[in-house]
């Protein structure tokens, strides 16, 4: 099972999405929020709902 590229939660079988850039990487995506979110530029780091939150960053 994959972890999802921008939240850092595992991504189960038959579940979210996986989009491959042009260089042939694969981003793997548990929910649209999160998608979105990584679209965006937005840092996993300083979003208090992703497991890979760090305080005071």
């Amino acid at each position: 099972m994959a972890k999802c590229t921008h939240c850092g939660n595992e991504v189960l079988v038959g579940t979210g999405f996986t989009i491959f850039k042009r260089d042939g990487t694969a981003l793997h995506f548990c929910s649209k929020k999160c998608s979105r979110n990584a679209e965006m530029g937005r840092s996993p780091r300083r979003q208090k709902w992703t497991a890979k939150f760090v305080k005071g960053q």
